[in-house]
């Protein structure tokens, strides 16, 4: 009974041992997978034409800091006319249309108003009495120096020429305010219509007139703008005017592009700040385009001083988990016929962006001049690593 139990025992301990000698391999398996780099990837050659993977070095480039602005086109005063009624009165005919571009000294509207008939009276009489008065003033300057007549006849006479002369020179500048020529006024011809001229040349943006209405002088009739001679009005704030400086290269965009390829340079930098602490900064379009619009809005990039710092191509930055890597070449390796391509991540710092290149900071230790980095298809690498980090937590 004993021999019994003692062999029981034996053959319990010898499959206790057994199982143990299997399960020791599986736990030394578990432990070596879980040593592999989650940073690391590797491609066979297949994969890594497939995935469109170029290689590269980095190298030292100007990049310079760009400063993103708003603003808008716009017009030097020069190049905006506001058309209006200098004595008022009745809109008689016009035929503008907004859009309409019209020549300068071109007639755009009649208006209708007694007190024109009344001025032009006014400036014939005048003109009339002086005639006669300057050839009485001749006289009595003759006959006084001839002691004929006595002075102060003759002052009375000079003194009325003059005060009508200078009535006659009013009235004629008011007739020329009015777009009248005084010397082609004569008897006969007076007119009851006063007609409005553009005063330059250019659209029309702006019409406040119909036929019927009553307009008054310091109504807005309409508003006509030279477009040839459009800019760019930025604004900028406080804290960035001290970054700009005249003949800075800037590009903008209109309200239908999403790429800046428009050009201006930096022509004059505005001295007062406004109630919003912005400054208005007046740039010179490269190519100017009559077909634009004033008030047009724009979105502008300005290049700031550049300097020589060490930059990628941007498709070299991934972004992962709230940090930003590039994939370092580590070399090749045989596994039978098959060669595997392999990486690393390695972190760095984001700099300055410019012309599809990117400053980067690396961690010390990497031999810039020998290592290369993937340029091209880091995202489709990035995505292999994360899609095999799966399927191996699934298994």
């Amino acid at each position: 009974m004993k021999r019994i139990i003692y062999i029981f025992y034996l053959t319990g301990a010898l499959l206790f041992l057994s199982c143990g000698s299997e399960s020791e391999p599986t736990e030394v398996a578990t432990e070596e997978h879980g040593e592999e780099n989650p940073n690391e990837a590797e491609l066979t050659e297949q994969q890594y034409r497939v995935a469109g993977i170029a290689l590269g070095k980095p190298e030292m480039r100007n990049l310079s800091n760009t400063l993103t602005l708003t603003g808008k086109l716009d017009l030097p005063p020069q190049n905006m006319a506001s058309v209006s009624a200098p004595l008022g009165g009745y809109v008689k005919s016009t035929e503008l249309l907004e859009g309409m571009r019209v020549k300068k000294g071109q007639l755009i509207a009649k208006i209708e108003n007694p007190e024109f008939v009344t001025l032009q009276q006014d400036y014939l009489d005048a003109r009339s009495r002086l005639g006669f008065l300057e050839l009485e003033y001749e006289r009595q300057k003759e006959l006084s120096a001839e002691q004929v007549t006595s002075a102060k006849t003759y002052q009375r006479t000079a003194s009325e020429y003059k005060s009508v002369r200078a009535q006659v020179e009013g009235l004629g500048e008011r007739l020329r305010i009015i777009g009248v020529n005084p010397a082609s006024l004569r008897e006969g011809n007076i007119s009851r219509i006063l007609p409005i001229y553009a005063p330059i040349e250019g659209f029309v943006t702006y019409i406040n007139a119909s036929i019927g209405q009553f307009v008054n002088p310091t109504d807005v009739l309409f508003r006509i703008a030279d477009t040839d001679h459009l800019h760019v009005e930025l604004t900028v704030f406080e804290k960035d005017v001290p970054t700009l400086k005249k003949g800075q290269k800037v590009l903008y965009s209109l309200p239908n592009e999403t790429v800046a390829r428009h050009e201006a340079t930096v022509y004059l930098i505005g001295k007062e700040i406004s109630a919003e602490r912005t400054v208005q900064v007046h740039a010179h379009m490269e190519e100017e385009d009559k077909d634009l619009l004033p008030g047009m809005y724009v979105q502008a990039r300005v290049a700031l001083n550049g300097q020589e710092v060490l930059a990628l191509p941007e498709a070299a930055v991934v972004h992962d988990n709230g940090n930003n890597y590039i994939f370092l070449y580590t070399g090749d390796e045989k596994e039978g016929e098959t060669v595997i391509k392999r990486f690393r991540m390695v972190p760095v710092e984001r700099g300055t962006e410019e012309g599809g290149y990117v400053q980067v900071a690396l961690p010390a230790g990497i031999d810039t001049a020998a290592a290369n980095f993937v340029t091209k298809g880091a995202y489709s690498l990035l995505s292999k690593m994360r899609n095999a980090e799966e399927e191996g937590g699934h298994h």
